[in-house]
């Protein structure tokens, strides 16, 4: 595919051509720490982590209420069983001390008396029935937090992990920015915009090296009509892939 006749052919010294090569291997670092950045495994960790969290942390803040609710009803049972026994007491502190001198009367509150000892002992039951449950409520409750201590803590591992990666990925990237503008200093502006454009185009590689007859961009063995075209082409004129359309360069194994 080489350029339509709309579009002129580009003349560049060989060895600015030869440094796009140079460039290009940049650009492919560039991208690859790009690609890393996104892909880094401590993003997907820390993605997860909050997943997690969103899910423990709906479940405990269900326990926390279901807590607060049975430790009311705890503290409700409690009072009903003081109330009652409290009641209870002053029945047969009554009676103990001769102030029911009425037959019936005494017979009533002995009756009620002894009624009285069976609620307590109902209400005692409900009463340790409600203290199992809020035993339970509470160790699944300290059981999730201490889940979400565990998250926290892996999440700043991760942080810190990921922090590490992107400082080291950033000085990485730094460099090959200062090599990048030392590298396109050296290489014609109408040259450089036709390889920035093809890196658009084509997937981030806009030359290839031509190597033993073959396109170093899109892997294709260039076909003999256009080596032959190639071989007797000047030294400064940028040829392209016609298959792919980028820039080919020119080394000594190119077999041409």
């Amino acid at each position: 595919m080489q350029p339509s006749d709309e579009e002129p052919t580009l003349k560049a010294d060989p060895f600015a051509q030869r440094q796009l090569l140079d460039l290009q291997e940049v650009d492919s670092t560039i991208d690859r720490l790009e690609h890393r950045l996104k892909t880094l495994p401590e993003v997907a960790a820390l993605a997860d982590l909050a997943e997690r969290r969103t899910d423990v942390s709906a479940r405990h803040g269900k326990a926390q209420t279901a807590v607060g609710d049975l430790a009311r009803e705890q503290r409700k049972a409690d009072a009903d069983v003081e109330q009652v026994k409290a009641r209870r007491a002053r029945n047969a502190e009554r009676i103990r001390a001769g102030l029911v001198g009425d037959p019936k009367q005494l017979q009533a509150m002995q009756h009620e008396t002894e009624t009285l000892a069976r609620r307590i002992s109902d209400l005692e039951d409900a009463e340790l029935e409600v203290m199992e449950r809020l035993e339970q409520a509470q160790q699944e409750f300290d059981s999730l937090t201490r889940e979400l201590d565990e998250i926290d803590a892996r999440e700043a591992e991760q942080q810190s992990s990921r922090e590490v990666s992107v400082a080291e990925m950033g000085e990485k990237r730094a460099a090959a920015e200062a090599e990048r503008k030392l590298l396109a200093e050296q290489i014609p502006a109408d040259l450089l915009t036709l390889y920035d454009k093809l890196r658009v185009q084509l997937g981030g590689v806009g030359v290839g090296a031509l190597h033993q007859k073959r396109c170093g961009g899109c892997r294709l063995d260039v076909g003999a009509a256009e080596l032959a075209r190639i071989a007797v082409a000047p030294g400064d004129e940028v040829v392209r892939c016609e298959e792919c359309s980028r820039i080919l360069v020119r080394t000594t194994d190119s077999g041409v």
